[in-house]
């Protein structure tokens, strides 16, 4: 039987989240959103390049949440942009609101699905769909260390001159500018950075991993990242269908784990057929467990907000 994955929402993230993982040919794909003909003219396009991917994935448009049903994974990325004028509260609660329509109609057609939230504030959003869903703890993941993680992997191997394979990369705590890159755990085949980088260089890297999405923003000026996060979104998903126990840095609900509690933060977590299949535990020095307690205050604040 083939794996079926739901997209909630069809812009850029959604769209090419679907795009990767109709032609990685990992499951048939429905992309599901309120705006009228949006997903069903993204979702026929992409269909119509299977043949020249000479891929049999399937990819339907839809607004119809019955046409989700039974889905394994369940990608959330709806949500409003930022607007001039509005305050983060405002943001907050307006997504809010989304969520929760989404989960509901969601987990009513696929109560047995692994959720994956995408949508911003991420750590918050993640929290929400716990909280709404009543699902288990791995069965609920955020969408945030994969794609930081990989920032910062880019800059050290243009920093390095060396081949994006050879380098392994560890960001924990909230999506935000308190995320905590890792450069002790940051490694070039198996070297850690810290023995081939000078701390200022390092430094400026863990900066502009922080300011990665701020980066691309200024770029584009109407818009934000996509490709990458789409990515991101794509390995956490074939590590689930394929059960390939891989270990990404993804937001979690944290009990007890790092000495936090009751809280979606970023942390190592191997992935499997049922989500989460556990919370790995790394020694941190002082300075990076502060700065992890750090973060998890920012995620807090946020979570206050909408009351979750």
């Amino acid at each position: 039987m083939r794996h079926k994955v739901a997209i909630v929402g069809s812009g850029n993230v959604g769209a090419t989240t679907a795009h990767w993982i109709a032609s990685k040919e990992l499951a048939d794909v429905v992309l599901i959103d309120i705006i009228e003909g949006v997903p069903q003219g993204k979702g026929l396009d992409l269909l119509e390049a299977m043949p020249i991917e000479k891929r049999d994935s399937s990819v339907l448009g839809t607004q119809d949440y019955a046409d989700t049903a039974n889905s394994d994974v369940v990608v959330i990325t709806a949500g409003m942009p930022r607007k001039p004028g509005m305050s983060r509260d405002d943001l907050l609660n307006i997504n809010h609101k989304i969520i929760r329509d989404v989960i509901e109609k969601a987990i009513h057609y696929s109560p047995n699905s692994i959720l994956i939230v995408v949508s911003n504030p991420l750590d918050a959003m993640a929290q929400a769909a716990y909280k709404l869903s009543g699902f288990s703890r791995k069965r609920v993941i955020g969408m945030a260390g994969v794609l930081d993680s990989a920032r910062f992997r880019t800059f050290i191997a243009q920093e390095l001159k060396v081949s994006v394979e050879n380098v392994t990369a560890f960001v924990l705590g909230g999506h935000g500018d308190t995320m905590v890159p890792l450069p002790r755990y940051s490694t070039v085949a198996g070297i850690p950075i810290t023995e081939l980088l000078d701390g200022k260089t390092i430094e400026r890297l863990v900066q502009r991993t922080r300011d990665g999405g701020a980066e691309i923003v200024k770029y584009l000026k109407t818009g934000s990242a996509y490709y990458a996060p789409s990515a991101a979104v794509t390995e956490m998903v074939e590590a689930i269908l394929k059960d390939k126990k891989k270990i990404l840095p993804c937001a979690a609900y944290l009990q007890g784990e790092y000495g936090l509690e009751g809280l979606f933060v970023g942390v190592p977590c191997k992935l499997g057929a049922g989500g989460i299949d556990q919370i790995i535990e790394i020694k941190l020095l002082p300075e990076e467990k502060a700065a992890l307690e750090k973060s998890a205050t920012a995620v807090q604040e946020l979570v206050g907000v909408i009351g979750v």
